[in-house]
């Protein structure tokens, strides 16, 4: 059988911490800060956790 290839889009989207969550980054935390309020910029720091419905989806394109 030949090697599974990792989704080239989820691992630019997509990481496993070292307890084996899945994290993404928030919607909007990209371009356009000076448009928002500090208070909302720093809200869209934190990464987040995928949903749970999401889980076997994103782990099956990266490959685990």
């Amino acid at each position: 059988m030949p090697k599974m290839k990792t989704h080239s889009g989820a691992k630019k989207r997509f990481r496993v911490t070292g307890s084996g969550k899945i994290m993404h980054q928030r919607a909007r935390h990209v371009h356009k800060f000076q448009e928002r309020t500090s208070q909302a910029a720093r809200r869209l720091v934190n990464d987040k956790e995928v949903a749970p419905s999401d889980v076997r989806k994103v782990k099956k394109m990266l490959g685990l």
